[in-house]
C-alpha cells in the first residue's frame, strides 16, 4: 500500500501510457462498454440505464437521492436518464407524500418484465470476459478498494 513514506522515499511510478493504472481501467471500461452495448441493444437500454434497472429490480420503489448514491450519480445526471426510463414506460417517478422534496422512482409491469429479458445479460458478459470466477471476484474486491480510497482522498 502507498503511504506518505513510501511517496517520500523516491519510487517513481511508470510515466508511460501503458504503465498507466489508469489507462488500464480506461481501455477495460471501453472494452467492457463495447459488449455492453450488443448485448444492451436488444433490450433497448444504454448502460446506465440498465444500472438504474438493476437497482430497481433489487429493490423496487427507492428515491432519486438512494439510486445517486447506489450508482455513484448526481441528480444532473441521474434525472435526464430518469426522464427518458419514464419516456419508454419502464418507470414512474412520484412525489414522496412523506416528503414533497423526495421522488420515489418505481417500476412500471413493462419494467418488471424487462427483468426477465434481461437475465443472461450477466452470464453473457462472464462468457465474454473469459476468466474464472475467482479472479474476477478477487479483481472487483480490489477495484471497490481502490474506488474507496479514491474516493477518500478526493474529499
Amino acid at each position: 500500500m502507498a503511504t506518505k513514506e513510501t511517496k517520500d522515499s523516491g519510487i517513481q511510478p511508470p510515466r508511460t501510457l501503458d504503465g498507466q493504472l489508469c489507462f488500464a481501467l480506461y481501455s477495460a471500461n471501453l472494452a467492457m462498454g463495447k459488449v455492453y452495448r450488443q448485448l444492451l441493444a436488444k433490450l433497448d437500454l444504454t448502460y446506465p440505464q440498465y444500472l438504474v434497472m438493476l437497482v430497481l429490480w433489487e429493490r423496487d420503489g427507492v428515491t432519486v437521492s438512494e439510486l445517486g448514491d447506489k450508482l455513484f450519480l448526481d441528480s444532473a445526471t441521474l434525472t435526464p436518464l430518469l426522464k427518458r426510463l419514464q419516456a419508454a414506460g419502464l418507470v414512474a417517478r412520484n412525489r414522496s407524500t412523506q416528503d414533497e422534496r423526495q421522488v420515489i422512482v418505481t417500476l412500471t409491469d413493462e419494467g418488471r418484465a424487462l427483468q426477465a429479458k434481461a437475465a443472461d445479460v450477466p452470464v453473457d458478459l462472464f462468457c465474454a470476459m473469459d476468466c474464472d470466477v475467482e479472479t474476477l471476484g478477487g479483481l472487483k474486491a480490489q477495484l471497490e478498494m481502490l474506488r474507496s480510497n479514491l474516493s477518500d482522498a478526493a474529499k
